[in-house]
């Protein structure tokens, strides 16, 4: 069987510029080029092909390193003369992403099973970049030569290079699994794939039962494939119905976590042992994330890090004292940190040039059909070699039989072949064998071995014929053949050993924050110029000179908080934050700068800063007379930028921030032009952000200030003075009217700045 090699069309002549200029529509022409270039990235750069789970160059550098003669017995080669055959004869793109591909495919903790086995820095899994090419030495795997086994054997189609020159396969032949074994990952354009790595005994168990019974449910197959099976190793902690569903559909997602142990320390003592992380975490900043947690106190209970990893990976995680639970401890982790990721399936492959999502019963399937179709093309080829070779022996046989006349015809005939052809009946390819044969052949004991070489071939001629014609036969050989590797990748082997576990995650109560913090009582002191501190204790908030401040600073805000609070901070233009007191600096000092701690915007002020009540309602109010309620719940910021929830008209500014008490049920709003309106609570609407509703009309001026009360106690506010005395007016009839209308002069002895406090 000649081998198939598919060849370049011939390029067509040149014409003059002016017949090659075509008058098209811009967005047309525009079109059709950016699909000739997706369709070009889909199918020979990024999807990786059903057969042998290999994109082109990954497949130009095996085949490359094969013909170097790079199998796994023989010597390294340095890489770059790989990188520079493989971009001259086979894959005309940089040398640098030749050799980054080249780096993935040697690195043990990317790829399950490598193809490739590399000497030299090859990368880490702390993050550690390949040496240069020049530094770095490499040579082919068996699992590689698997993956090419039968290429000499004219099982797959051939093709010509980019420049004609050479001839490269268009797929790989071999029996090894490598598509779901090594997984592979890709962008595309308009797609994407993302297979993860499995075992491969697991995968040839499933394939072996599919080819046994192709009507197997999906949800059979999953007796064999556990999982994915990642060369970190790790703990799958997905459900199984969720598993069963991502593989039946071709996409869905793994839970992956760490592997850890408890180590007792004795005396009650404890720490934690990471030994395994997920997949494709980058250790050295995995160790980075956990040191912020321990620097910023992002988790009271996390006490110290430590990486002590050599070869193995050996992080130390130390408790803040041994009464933490360590579930709970890694619970937390695994929530805070890449301790815990999720892996995406989406296992979108090139079928025949096609791409497609497929499940996973669909691809071991169709790969088992290419297995099919290569053990045929095989048993051909070796078919056609056995007849070839018969056809030799049957002409020794006939010269044996009738010797002295075949060397009489040689010694004395002009044209001793013709002649031989037809005193024999011979064919021109056994009488050329014959007139070739060394005198030596003529031993009676040549003529036995030819015999027994004669009656091996035919058995074994006969034999391919009926596989070739047999799918029965074509099947059991597929099997024995699997069979015979999965031995070599089987459980019981450091290769085959299956490293990742799948579980089910521990039902483990998860402590919130408060519950983490010890609870501790604080003063809260907040300054003019935006200084913050938090103080032990509950301080009297009276004796002003335990209080100190810089000088020309002054006290803003002050108040008694516990450590498990909530701080909530609003901002002029609208935008409230949360602070967490026990991140506030100590008070030895005069603290530090709010802006530090959150992003204040410039030309903006403080309007209130206060501990948060859950369940409570606060009443905003701008300076342009416009406000609304809002919940608490809606206030709160899980970031440094805060949460917008007013929007202040023009150059209105967020002035008033209240808490609304329980059973308030009235507005009294005042503006700077010494006009009282007092309307129902219930006029003004609940929202979670917005400019809100006119709350008072002005002429001129804005809002000075706005409260709500209860209309049975009536309207109170300070008198001034040193006894702290308060007025309070019971009948406020003459004020009440609609929201938004304009108000009167408030009552006689109202406090001139027009503040109800």
């Amino acid at each position: 069987m000649a081998r198939t090699t598919t060849k370049l069309p011939p390029e067509p002549p040149l014409n003059p510029p002016g017949d090659r200029i075509l008058d098209t529509p811009f967005d047309t022409a525009l079109g059709d080029r950016y699909l000739v270039y997706a369709l070009s990235t889909i199918t020979a750069r990024s999807l990786p092909d059903l057969r042998d789970g290999l994109k082109p160059v990954h497949r130009r550098i095996l085949w490359g390193m094969r013909l170097l003669k790079l199998d796994p017995a023989s010597a390294y080669k340095k890489s770059a003369r790989v990188v520079g055959d493989v971009m001259g004869k086979y894959h005309p793109h940089g040398d640098q992403s030749i050799y980054d591909a080249l780096v993935r495919l040697s690195q043990d903790f990317a790829l399950r099973y490598p193809p490739i086995d590399g000497q030299g820095p090859f990368g880490n899994i702390d993050g550690d970049n390949a040496a240069a090419m020049r530094y770095t030495e490499a040579r082919l795997t068996a699992a590689a030569g698997t993956l090419m086994d039968g290429l000499d054997e004219e099982s797959v189609a051939f093709r010509a290079t980019y420049n004609g020159e050479e001839e490269e396969p268009e797929v790989f032949p071999g029996l090894f699994p490598n598509l779901l074994a090594n997984g592979s990952s890709g962008i595309a354009v308009g797609m994407a794939t993302n297979i993860p790595p499995h075992n491969a005994a697991e995968i040839l168990d499933a394939a072996m039962a599919l080819l046994a019974d192709p009507d197997l449910p999906d949800a059979a197959l999953l007796q064999w494939v556990k999982g994915p099976d990642f060369p970190t190793g790790g703990i799958c902690v997905e459900g199984a119905a969720s598993i069963a569903e991502s593989y039946a559909t071709g996409r869905g997602s793994f839970r992956l976590r760490a592997r850890w142990e408890k180590e007792d320390l004795g005396q009650g003592m404890w720490r934690i042992v990471v030994t395994e992380i997920p997949y494709q975490v980058v250790k050295g900043k995995l160790i980075e994330a956990l040191a912020e947690l321990v620097t910023e106190k992002k988790l009271p209970i996390l006490g110290d890090i430590d990486d002590e990893s050599d070869e193995q990976v050996r992080i130390v995680i130390e408790p803040r004292s041994r009464n933490v639970d360590a579930d709970v401890l890694m619970e937390s982790l695994f929530k805070l940190t890449d301790l815990e990721v999720r892996i995406s399936l989406n296992m979108n492959v090139l079928d025949h040039g096609r791409p497609g999502v497929l499940s996973l019963k669909a691809v071991i399937a169709k790969w088992l059909v290419h297995q099919r179709a290569v053990l045929v093309a095989r048993s051909q080829y070796r078919l056609d070699k056995i007849e070839a070779r018969l056809e030799i022996l049957g002409g020794f046989l006939i010269a044996y039989l009738n010797l002295d006349e075949v060397i009489r015809i040689i010694r004395e005939e002009d044209d001793p072949k013709a002649q031989l052809i037809a005193t024999f009946a011979l064919t021109a390819t056994q009488a050329e064998a014959i007139l070739n044969m060394r005198l030596r052949s003529l031993r009676k004991l040549e003529e036995m071995e030819i015999g027994k070489e004669n009656k091996a071939l035919t058995l074994e001629a006969k034999g391919l014929r009926g596989l070739i014609a047999s799918p029965a036969e074509q099947t059991a050989r597929l099997a024995g053949d699997m069979s015979r590797l999965r031995a070599v990748y089987g459980p019981d082997t450091p290769l085959g050993r299956r490293r990742t576990a799948i579980a089910a995650a521990p039902n483990v109560r998860m402590l919130s924050l408060e519950d983490m913090i010890d609870k501790e009582p604080l003063t809260i002191i907040a300054s003019q110029k935006g200084w913050v501190r938090a103080m032990k204790g509950h301080i009297d908030l009276g004796a002003g000179d335990a209080i100190k401040f810089k000088e020309g600073d002054g006290p803003a805000h002050a108040f008694h908080a516990h450590t498990t609070d909530k701080i909530m901070v609003a901002s002029s233009d609208g935008r409230f934050y949360t602070l967490a007191p026990d991140k506030l600096p100590g008070g030895r000092g005069f603290g530090e700068p709010l802006r530090l701690m959150i992003d204040l915007g410039e030309g903006t002020d403080i309007v209130a800063l206060a501990p948060w009540r859950a369940n409570s309602r606060l009443l905003l109010a701008a300076s342009d007379g416009r406000g609304f309620v809002v919940e608490a719940a809606d206030v709160l910021a899980e970031t440094r930028k805060g949460r917008q929830v007013v929007t202040p008209r023009d150059k209105g500014r967020l002035t008033v921030v209240r808490i609304i008490a329980p059973g308030d049920d009235m507005v009294a709003v005042i503006g700077q032009n010494r006009k009282l309106l007092v309307f129902d609570l219930a006029d003004l609407p609940v929202m979670a952000r917005g400019q809100g509703v006119a709350l008072q009309k002005y002429k001129d001026g804005g809002m000075a200030d706005a409260r709500s009360f209860v209309m049975a106690d009536g309207l109170s506010w300070p008198m001034g003075g040193a006894g702290n005395r308060t007025r309070t007016e019971s009948d406020l009839s003459f004020w009440k009217g609609p929201r938004g209308t304009a108000g009167r002069l408030p009552p006689t002895g109202f406090p001139r700045d027009n503040r109800f406090a």
